[in-house]
């Protein structure tokens, strides 16, 4: 399980992974990855998650990069103190990977910035390195 942790400007990301083998086949090169997220807002001030960008990698080093609106089909504000969580899920054509990216971010003011995702591992269990 990938785990991982960041804060940016009060918004704190985190992220664990798993490996799901009934969505996977590997003799295909299917691997199938899904993660939970949770976005707190643990500053003073209430932001809206407006954009998403994820940065996917392979174990071949091949680079997927992923842009779109909001996550899961919604653009949380989060007043202080509030959260949100999704699960989403990524495929992989290798049995290990990673990801990180950036929420952008607007204030009510009209403030934007990148709060960012640290870098979590896809990987199927009893890989070796």
């Amino acid at each position: 399980m990938g785990r991982s942790i960041a804060t940016t400007d009060g918004i704190k990301v985190e992220v664990t992974s798993r490996y799901v083998p009934e969505r996977s086949a590997p003799p295909e090169d299917l691997y199938f990855f899904a993660y939970k997220v949770k976005v707190s807002n643990d500053g003073r001030e209430a932001a809206r998650l407006v954009n998403r960008h994820w940065i996917i990698t392979d174990a071949q080093g091949e680079v997927e990069q992923v842009h779109g609106p909001g996550v899961v089909g919604e653009q949380p504000r989060l007043e202080p103190g509030e959260s949100f969580e999704y699960t989403s899920a990524c495929p992989l054509s290798t049995p290990r990977g990673s990801m990180r990216g950036t929420y952008e971010m607007w204030r009510d003011d009209g403030r934007r910035f990148q709060a960012e995702i640290a870098p979590f591992a896809l990987e199927m269990p009893h890989t070796i390195n």
